[in-house]
């Protein structure tokens, strides 16, 4: 490494201090007065950026080592919070690092600050495979309320078999320290129609972080409960707060129709003119840690008028246009490898249909299953309850309105990929018959 890219490193540090750079002494007696780099030298020796060697010489002409460099480079990434280093050298200083970023972890400074800023947008992904079978011992619309749809009872072994694709595209835009501006892209296909997907803006939001608090608006995931109730987004605002025991707070608009839910799509069909498909949203939640049980609790409240098709709700009563949900969830970590959780939820304003819960045994690394490491893999036997009135978008099952045992395998096959498979078998809340899903997933990461 020659002395231009000191030179650099001179000129990056310096540039903003160029007022106070005279008043310096120059401790070097190989660099004299009328040297080009006397002034930088000097500020960057009385900064502590630079030592020199023993015999008080700079021996600016010298090659220097990588090592040797990467040390003066991490003594000015810690001037970097000063108000003595600003903008285009910040920026300046940011390169260096990046370029010595190896002999850096060898000194242990670590470059979180590099890699937050190297690119103001990051792109992010997946690409995913789902098949699956569900099957039911008479047609699926028979699970609706009685008179409403043409029955088909008496039809047995009803089957639907799916084979999806889906490609998402996440990227995220650094506005500052602070914010961020976040996105995701979906686009979904049918294998055995060769059908495919246009993409679709599905989520956009701003989010802002300081210190243990985070801000989101726009169009975001709503967080709490996103397995017993909302595996999907509103759109609103959401807020953050706490480090030991967090609170979250929504506020904003749901989409019913969007919701995947076959019940509500169904409440659509009847509503007509009367559709309210956006409902009014809001929700407070609360998680933490004691000792080894991680838990946490909360309230969502859902208006709509398409509440009242739904079954469960007496139409035209009080309670037709709500959802009050309380739920609760609690997991304990025996040890690394077991793990037990318990989940509930309740539909204060159902008349039916109003209650779910789950317990779940996971085995190895189900619970904090990371696709980053090849060769992870897990286990979890559970038993759920899903009341359809429960929450729009549960993650359990295909279909809300069931009851039943469920086996899953999550493994690696290799880094950034994953396979999922899952087994249930189990019972329509309606008229209790048999349903049976079957489901497989490959999914590879970017």
């Amino acid at each position: 490494m020659k002395k231009m890219m000191l030179a650099a490193l001179t000129g990056a540090i310096v540039m903003g201090t160029a007022g106070t750079t005279f008043a310096a002494s120059n401790p070097f007696s190989d660099v004299p007065a009328g040297h080009w780099a006397y002034d930088a030298v000097a500020q960057l020796a009385q900064d502590g950026v630079i030592d020199g060697y023993g015999d008080n010489t700079f021996q600016g002409d010298k090659n220097i080592t990588r090592y040797e460099m990467a040390q003066m480079v991490a003594k000015a990434m810690a001037k970097m919070n000063t108000s003595a280093v600003k903008g285009a050298d910040k920026a300046l200083v940011d390169k260096l690092a990046a370029e010595f970023s190896d002999e850096l972890n060898n000194l242990g400074v670590r470059v979180a600050r590099l890699e937050k800023n190297a690119d103001k947008v990051q792109w992010h992904g997946m690409a995913r495979y789902d098949a699956g079978s569900v099957r039911y011992d008479l047609a699926p619309v028979d699970i609706y309320p009685n008179g409403t749809k043409t029955s088909s009872k008496g039809a047995k072994d009803t089957k639907d078999n799916y084979y999806a694709t889906t490609f998402r595209l996440e990227p995220k835009a650094e506005v500052n320290d602070h914010w961020n501006v976040k996105a995701r892209l979906d686009a979904y296909g049918a294998l055995n129609t060769d059908t495919q997907g246009t993409v679709g803006l599905k989520r956009l939001w701003a989010e802002g972080v300081y210190g243990n608090s985070m801000f989101r608006f726009g169009r975001m995931p709503v967080t709490i409960d996103m397995d017993i109730m909302f595996d999907t987004q509103f759109s609103g605002a959401q807020a953050q707060f706490g480090n030991k025991v967090k609170a979250t707070i929504n506020a904003g608009r749901f989409n019913l129709n969007g919701s995947g839910n076959q019940y509500y799509k169904y409440a659509h069909g009847l509503a007509g003119a009367k559709a309210d498909s956006s409902a009014d949203y809001a929700a407070i939640g609360f998680t933490g840690w004691l000792g080894k049980l991680n838990a946490g609790t909360a309230y969502h409240y859902l208006k709509s008028n398409d509440f009242g098709f739904l079954p469960g709700y007496k139409n035209g009563s009080t309670n037709e246009d709500q959802m009050q949900t309380w739920t609760a969830k609690g997991t304990y970590h025996f040890d690394k490898n077991i793990a037990l959780q318990g989940n509930y939820g309740q539909n204060f304003k159902a008349d039916a249909y109003d209650k779910s819960g789950s317990i779940v045994l996971g085995y190895k690394d189900f619970e904090n299953f990371d696709t980053k490491n090849k060769g992870q893999w897990g286990m979890a036997l559970a038993y759920r309850h899903v009341g359809q009135n429960v929450g729009p978008t549960p993650t359990y099952t295909l279909d809300a309105g069931t009851k039943g045992w469920e086996l899953s395998y999550l493994g690696n096959i290799m880094s950034h990929t994953y396979i999922w498979l899952k087994g249930v078998t189990g019972k329509t809340l309606m008229n209790d018959k048999d349903y049976k899903e079957l489901f497989g997933r490959i999914e590879w990461q970017f």
